[in-house]
């Protein structure tokens, strides 16, 4: 599978989810917040809104490695694991601007203390299921009868 092709198969799933679970470390302790990705396609970075202040942004000063994962428990999930950085670029704050955002930060794109945060992804996991539920039910069975695990689809590191 090509890189391109990696990509589109993240971008498939997670576009659908659209808000994610990013985990940061302060050093002694790890926190998890949920996040809206802001983008309208994936080439290995993921985008999110931000104030400069929060403690993500402190997190992330102190340890830059973070992970975000997206869950669809119908479907699939995903995790996705990169550096973060804190961007002020008004050029990316007005690309991504939309009503949706203009509602979490009401002081609006000029707001000093609002960031763009960028994740640069490294390393991923994908777990798709298969979608017949009967299917799955009986590989529990199965699983239970045999002692093996149910094989409900198939996870993939990218």
């Amino acid at each position: 599978m090509t890189h391109h092709d990696e990509n589109q198969k993240i971008w498939n799933i997670v576009k659908k989810i659209k808000v994610g679970m990013l985990t940061s470390t302060n050093g002694s302790s790890y926190h998890a917040r949920p996040m809206r990705i802001v983008q309208d396609e994936y080439n290995g970075v993921l985008w999110f809104y931000t104030r400069i202040d929060s403690d993500k942004t402190k997190d992330i000063y102190t340890d830059d490695n973070v992970c975000v994962t997206f869950c669809d428990p119908n479907d699939s999930q995903v995790s996705l694991s990169g550096v973060a950085r804190l961007s002020m670029d008004r050029a990316l704050i007005d690309r991504f601007w939309s009503p949706f955002v203009a509602a979490w930060f009401p002081e609006g794109k000029d707001d000093p203390a609002l960031g763009v945060l960028e994740i640069t992804v490294n390393k991923g996991e994908i777990w798709e299921e298969r979608d017949n539920k009967l299917f799955q039910m009986l590989e529990i069975i199965k699983a239970n009868i045999s002692g093996k695990q149910p094989d409900l689809g198939c996870h993939e590191k990218i």
